[in-house]
């Protein structure tokens, strides 16, 4: 898709889900994984994609905050749902409220066909005023491994901009060191490897807990994922800090915004509006 149709279609959007009131502020990143099958420790598949209230959520409240949505993949294809995230449960119970979610998500221009990491990486990074990266277990598989997402996080820090991640989406924050192919090649082999170099390097920060993945992991009758995402984060150096599982927790470290579960949408999005505004007014 051409930068100049996304323009387009992002305006179309901010109209969309009753942002017309709100005067555009700027256009946030949305940072989503190509892939739909997470790799298991036995060879098997398991399929998985974004998880619903994970991106409709704060999507929801930034538009409503006056935000466009630019959304970016690291293939430019349209990203999967995590069918298991189609739950009302995400949703405080509330069925509607789900499927409003999911009409706008299906609505975002972009959706079925987002830009491509390499065409935002040759643009112009700085028009976007903070990026968001939705969970779910797909990031494990192209955003965590990814040096072009390590270049886009880069920026992002470097100007100080908001940068959201809520559930598994911070595992992407591993892709900013230098090799970071190799250090997730050591977490599957058990090796215990040293981050080289991690831009996140003791930020205090949040993800998916043991506790939690260990709940999901027993849904997989037997199998396992190929590493735990919150031992991972602690040993690149991050200062992990966690709740209750599945009770909200978000952590707020200079520009980097953390959510551990999907119970954090809400606290997520709030704080990343916030942060946003913050950066606006400096």
């Amino acid at each position: 898709m051409s930068k100049t149709t996304t323009l387009a279609l992002a305006l179309a959007g901010s109209l969309f889900a009753g942002a017309a009131t709100a005067a555009p502020k700027g256009e946030v990143l949305v940072l989503l994984s190509s892939e739909n099958q997470l790799a298991l420790a036995d060879g098997k598949h398991y399929p998985t994609g974004y998880y619903l209230n994970e991106f409709g959520v704060p999507a929801d409240h930034l538009l409503k905050a006056g935000y466009r949505l630019v959304l970016v993949t690291p293939r430019g294809n349209a990203p999967s749902v995590d069918l298991r995230s189609i739950d009302p449960q995400y949703f405080g119970g509330d069925e509607a409220e789900m499927k409003r979610i999911q009409q706008l998500v299906a609505g975002l221009p972009g959706i079925d066909d987002t830009l491509a990491l390499k065409e935002v990486l040759a643009g112009d990074l700085d028009r976007y005023a903070g990026l968001l990266i939705p969970g779910g277990h797909a990031p494990l598989i192209d955003l965590a491994n990814n040096p072009e997402v390590g270049q886009l996080l880069r920026h992002f820090h470097q100007a100080g901009k908001p940068t959201a991640a809520i559930c598994h989406g911070p595992i992407a924050l591993l892709s900013a060191q230098d090799d970071p192919q190799g250090y997730q090649a050591s977490l599957i082999r058990g090796a215990g490897p040293a981050a080289d170099n991690w831009l996140y390097e003791g930020y205090r920060m949040t993800i998916f807990s043991d506790p939690e993945e260990r709940v999901f992991e027993g849904s997989l009758n037997g199998d396992r994922i190929l590493f735990y995402p919150a031992k991972a984060m602690a040993g690149a150096g991050g200062e992990m800090s966690y709740s209750k599982e599945w009770t909200p927790n978000v952590v707020v470290d200079r520009e980097l915004i953390t959510g551990q579960n999907p119970f954090s949408d809400h606290a997520l999005a709030k704080a990343l509006v916030e942060k946003l505004g913050a950066t606006r007014s400096e």
